[in-house]
């Protein structure tokens, strides 16, 4: 169940805060952030490093291809947890890494990145990036569908 408290802002007016969305007091009015926007940004930011090969688990990752093939899936969203304040936001990554890439420096490569998108387009502080990799992708392990062990 979302808590609603009303929040004082800047300029003395109550805010209406939900543990789902981010409120920012911009002049007269607020500015309200969903949970999902964030997530999003914070995983095309992520994808847009060279060397990622794909965001979340195996099991997020079989289960997204199933969503997405009946359309109901949204693969921006897949292995990116957030959590959001009024003004901050910490993200959490589950990815999988390109074999022969130095997981050290994509991993920064990846926070920066998340910051500057994050921070640029919600104007929220992030507070964290924090990256697990869960796998390694070598090329030729995905056989396409039409591939056949057998004929």
């Amino acid at each position: 169940m979302a808590e609603q408290n009303p929040a004082p802002s800047s300029s003395g007016k109550a805010v209406a805060r939900t543990g789902a969305d981010s409120a920012q007091d911009s002049g007269p009015g607020t500015t309200t952030i969903a949970d999902a926007v964030v997530t999003k940004v914070a995983g095309i930011a992520a994808r847009e490093v060279p060397g990622v090969h794909d965001l979340g688990g195996g099991t997020a990752r079989a289960i997204g291809t199933v969503t997405q093939r009946v359309g109901i899936g949204d693969e921006r969203m897949q292995g990116v947890t957030v959590e959001v304040g009024e003004r901050e936001a910490a993200v959490d990554l589950t990815l999988v890494i390109d074999y022969g890439e130095s997981i050290p420096q994509v991993s920064e490569a990846i926070r920066n990145n998340v910051v500057k998108r994050v921070e640029g387009i919600t104007g929220l502080s992030v507070t964290e990036v924090n990256i697990a990799v869960n796998d390694l992708f070598f090329p030729g392990d995905e056989q396409s569908d039409e591939e056949s062990r057998v004929s």
